[in-house]
C-alpha cells in the first residue's frame, strides 16, 4: 500500500458467547485461534447486526446452538493473513457478549476445533495475538471488574 492510500477494512461482528464463567474460543484450519463470528457481506452493510450474527453463528457452530445476544463489548482493528487472497487484509471488529442457551455445537468447515475457557483465569495471550489479542485482554478486562 502507497502513503496516503486509504485503508478499505473489512467489517465483521465478533461474539464472546459464554455458558456461566466459560467463554468459547475456536480454532481455525488455518492455525488461529478465533472467536465465533465474522465478515458482513456487502449485500448486509447496513442491515440488522443480528441477522449477520445469527448467519455467522450458525456458518461456525452450527444450526441447533441457541443464544441470547447481549450487548457491545469491545472493538478490534486486525491484520490478518488471508489465504484464499494470500495477502494481508486489515478488519475492523465489534465484539458483542452472549449467553450459550443450548444446543449441540457442530464446527463449520472452516475450524477444527475449540475451548471452553475460563474467564477468571484465562490466558489470552497464549492464544491470540495482534489486534485480537487486545480486543480479549479488553473484554477480560471489562468482565474481571477492571474497566473504566
Amino acid at each position: 500500500m502507497s502513503q496516503g492510500e486509504k485503508v478499505r477494512p473489512f467489517f465483521a461482528y465478533k461474539v464472546f458467547l459464554r455458558d456461566g464463567d466459560k467463554l468459547l474460543i475456536t480454532h481455525d484450519i488455518f492455525g488461529d485461534w478465533d472467536l465465533p463470528g465474522g465478515r458482513v457481506r456487502e449485500n448486509e452493510f447496513g442491515g440488522p447486526r443480528e441477522v449477520v450474527i445469527a448467519r455467522k453463528l450458525q456458518e461456525e457452530l452450527g444450526d441447533k446452538v441457541k443464544y441470547e445476544l447481549g450487548d457491545f463489548q469491545t472493538i478490534f482493528q486486525v491484520t490478518r493473513h488471508e489465504h484464499n487472497l494470500d495477502r494481508d487484509v486489515q478488519i475492523l471488529a465489534l465484539g458483542y457478549t452472549a449467553t450459550y442457551l443450548g444446543g449441540e455445537i457442530g464446527l463449520g468447515d472452516h475450524h477444527d476445533k475449540m475451548e471452553w475457557v475460563d474467564v477468571s483465569t484465562f490466558k489470552p495471550e497464549n492464544y491470540f495475538t495482534g489486534g485480537w489479542l487486545a480486543g480479549v485482554q479488553e473484554y477480560l478486562k471489562l468482565q474481571r471488574g477492571g474497566g473504566d
